[in-house]
């Protein structure tokens, strides 16, 4: 699997190579923005399916929730220290 920013450092090299500097700029940053938010609708969808196990299952559910709101905690964290 490829490293995020690899795949950022691709994306914004074809961006420079089609618009402007300050165009690339613009769209890098809807991208960013977009990228999150679809990001952050699969964590809620995770979450969501976490929490619709059964109750003997709900301990488990609940730390595999908390495991993945960490991680999309992180990613965000790093996308946004790539700016």
């Amino acid at each position: 699997m490829q490293k995020l920013k690899s795949i950022i450092d691709e994306a914004m090299a074809e961006l420079q190579e089609t618009l402007s500097g300050d165009q690339a700029d613009k769209v890098a940053k809807v991208i960013e923005v977009a990228i999150i938010r679809g990001m952050l609708e699969g964590q809620h969808r995770a979450v969501d399916a976490c929490n619709e196990c059964g109750e003997a299952e709900q301990d488990t559910a609940h730390k595999i929730a908390t495991a993945i709101r960490q991680k999309n905690d992180a990613l965000i964290v790093n996308l946004s220290s790539l700016r």
